[in-house]
């Protein structure tokens, strides 16, 4: 009934099995991939013929994550997994990036990759396997892909490389990187770092290249005895169109890329397309023309060729440029007037609005995954609305770019944040891009660095980016720092690099050709390295210092611990005590169960008030020291008094005053505070009070013959 093949291989200490011909026989590829008790069903399908008239290349990569994998029900009232999460979305991204360039150039049929985590064991994230599952699919659907590529996890610790690292050996780790590539180049990096070397993290992109070597070895020798018969296509033959159209409109190109000005620039290409479509699509009088579509790939081939061609030959770029040179640099922190801290970061035309907000553990996210609920204290959220780019758009949820460079720039500032103790808040960074020509991801870093920074965040270094390009053909090779947007439309590499003035923090990285070599990647982040620096010091014209004190309007908190066993007296019995104290003083307060107590208010005297209260509740008093308390009731044989928190204790009608009295309304009053001694406990454990030879304006003692 089945003609099931399988393959496996020990690799970084465990046993990795990709197995095929059991599961999803429908799909034109489909495999389980094992590593541990992790276990990734991945499948491919692809249409035989493309839509009429389709112009791109429609891929599609889902990743999901079904929760009975780990054993456990999804939160909500559906209990079903519902939208994608965004370990979910991002994990789509990972998988898409390296597999896309690999499609034969001009295949525009549909292409679907579902990749399904079906069983975690905690261990060994599933987003390597989906990876390494969705390459062998492909290569097994028989559809023009030109793989198989592999993918390994690169931790770092000790002064070593740790290939697939578990997920508690990445908790202990200096790096997490992610790199997937063919049997001989890298095809794409994702990284966060705490502050490496560039020679670091070189090292760990070419130590993943050499561990995944052994996968792309097991998938060619499945695809031996299971894959399907390849697909037949041959990609257009453009090259007559391409010509046509360099000979009408070549110079009007190379003119108008010489504009600096985006939309001037964009204005003259429009022209030039124009210019050509007239002449050479077909129409009714003009029935030997172009198909539009063919005239549309031809012609981005015909802009393409104009910008590559003039960089490699005389090293200048669209905006005149040098290829090491960063675009003018305006940072402004303190932008905004009522925000916890803000900054306008502008470089060329790319701006960036980046906005802090301090909360606090009530802020904190919920993340529910695989693994169970956690909490997030640091948040970062990019926007990227059409405005930014001059078009008119649909305004709709969080995209994917918009949720993947969010996250590029989280991991890119994680790593200097302070410790939570240091600085008990949480922090939720928004980033509006609110003008894009090249390296949003980047800008964001740049102006949440010192958005924290002007919000009195203590970091414990700033943070800048920078996109590298790469163009690379027969003529030669340029590498470009600071990228515009067309010359990442055009150019074949995308390379981000953020990082400190001691290392690196993060590196993405994007191949859109067959792979780059080790040599370009090291004159890639050598040239990054001038170009951080650079950016470091322009940001430092805006604000070069960690602000001294929070804004006005920022939650001032205080942390304090209480010993485990008073933590049910804090809170009182169905919360009543710890209402109380948040009613009384204004503050907010939460309180850990392991007796960590956080009070938050927007004024000092609020805390003050919070924190006096709490003390007084979990605090013993000490025999001898006089208190402040108020009289709670009234005995014939003396008065009672609240005098420590909650705690009561007794004053006898022969302890209220020097001289006798006949009762203790002669000297007291209900509601009346007065000042008393702990005088001990008697044998039943009751609190003694006395308030002789206390003067009860000030609270202090008086000896015997000053009292009489």
């Amino acid at each position: 009934m089945f003609d099931k093949q399988s393959v496996s291989l020990e690799w970084a200490g465990r046993t990795l099995k990709i197995e095929t011909g059991q599961v999803a026989r429908q799909a034109d590829g489909a495999v389980m991939v094992s590593y541990g008790d992790t276990t990734v069903l991945a499948t491919a399908v692809y249409a035989k013929e493309a839509k009429p008239g389709q112009d791109f290349f429609p891929l599609t990569v889902n990743y999901m994550e079904k929760y009975y994998a780990s054993g456990r029900i999804p939160g909500g009232f559906f209990k079903r997994e519902g939208r994608p999460t965004e370990k979910e979305t991002l994990t789509s991204r990972l998988i898409d990036r390296p597999i896309r360039p690999l499609f034969v150039d001009g295949f525009k049929n549909e292409v679907q990759v579902v990749l399904t985590a079906i069983s975690y064991d905690l261990e060994n994230d599933p987003d390597i396997l989906g990876m390494i599952g969705a390459s062998a699919a492909l290569v097994l659907s028989g559809a023009p892909f030109m793989g198989p590529i592999g993918a390994a996890r690169v931790g770092y610790k000790d002064g070593n490389y740790v290939i697939n690292p578990t997920v508690e050996e990445l908790e202990e780790s200096e790096l997490d990187l992610v790199v997937a590539g063919t049997a001989d180049a890298v095809m794409m990096v994702e990284s966060e770092a705490k502050e490496l070397s560039e020679d670091i993290m070189l090292g760990a992109v070419m130590a993943g290249h050499e561990a995944m070597q052994p996968v792309i070895d097991a998938i060619i020798k499945l695809a031996e005895a299971a894959a399907k018969e390849p697909f037949e296509f041959e990609a257009e033959d453009l090259s007559d169109e391409l010509a046509a159209i360099q000979k009408l409109v070549g110079a009007d190109l190379s003119k108008a890329y010489q504009i600096t000005e985006k939309l001037e620039r964009q204005a003259a290409v429009g022209e030039a397309r124009e210019k050509a479509a007239a002449a050479l699509v077909a129409t009714e009088e003009n029935e030997d023309g172009m198909d539009p579509n063919v005239f549309k790939s031809a012609f981005k081939k015909a802009e393409a060729k104009v910008v590559r061609g003039d960089i490699i030959k005389t090293g200048k770029r669209i905006d005149g440029r040098s290829l090491d040179q960063v675009r003018p640099i305006l940072a402004e922190a303190g932008f905004l007037p009522r925000t916890h801290g803000s900054a306008l970061f502008t470089r060329g035309e790319t701006q960036a609005i980046c906005v802090a907000t301090l909360g606090t553990s009530d802020d904190e996210q919920f993340i529910d995954g695989l693994d169970g609920t956690r909490k997030e204290k640091f948040l970062l959220h990019y926007n990227f609305p059409p405005y930014s780019v001059g078009e008119a758009g649909r305004m709709g949820g969080t995209s994917r770019r918009e949720t993947g460079h969010g996250k590029l720039a989280w991991r890119a500032l994680r790593a200097v944040l302070p410790e939570h103790e240091e600085f008990p808040y949480t922090i939720r960074m928004v980033s509006e891009i609110t003008e894009s020509n090249g390296s949003s991801s980047m800008a964001t870093v740049c102006g949440c660095s010192l958005a924290m920074m002007d919000a009195g965040v203590p970091l414990k270094r700033p943070v800048s980016g920078i996109a590298m390009g790469l163009i690379k053909d027969d003529e030669g090779v340029a590498v470009l720092s600071d990228i515009l947007g067309d010359e990442d439309h055009l150019g074949d590499m995308d390379f981000k690099v953020a990082g400190t003035e001691k290392g690196l923090t993060s590196l993405q990285m994007d191949i859109k050709i067959a792979g780059i070599t080790k040599e370009i990647m090291e004159t890639a982040l050598e040239q990054a390295k001038g170009g951080r620096a650079h950016i470091l010091a322009e940001m430092a014209k805006g604000l070069d210092t960690v602000r001294e004190s929070l804004a006005d309007n920022a939650p001032q908190m205080e942390i304090i611990k209480v010993p485990e066993d008073k933590i049910r007296e804090v809170i009182g019995s169905g919360g009543k005590v710890i209402r109380g104290i948040v009613d009384e003083s204004g503050a907010k307060v939460n309180i850990d169960d392991d007796g960590t107590v956080q009070v938050s208010a927007t004024d000092r005297e609020s805390i003050d008030k919070a924190l006096k209260m709490i003390k007084e509740i979990v605090a013993e008093p000490e025999v001898g020291e006089i208190y402040e308390g108020k009289v709670v009731s009234i005995k014939d044989f003396g008065a009672f008094v609240n005098f420590f928190g909650p705690k009561d204790g007794l004053v006898h009608v022969s302890q209220m005053a020097n001289e006798r009295i006949g009762h203790p309304k002669d000297v007291v009053s209900e509601g009346q505070q007065v000042y008393v001694k702990l005088m001990g406990f008697d044998d039943r454990g009751k609190v003694r009070l006395s308030m002789k030879n206390i003067d009860q304006e000030t609270g202090k003692e008086v000896t015997q013959e000053a009292a009489e």
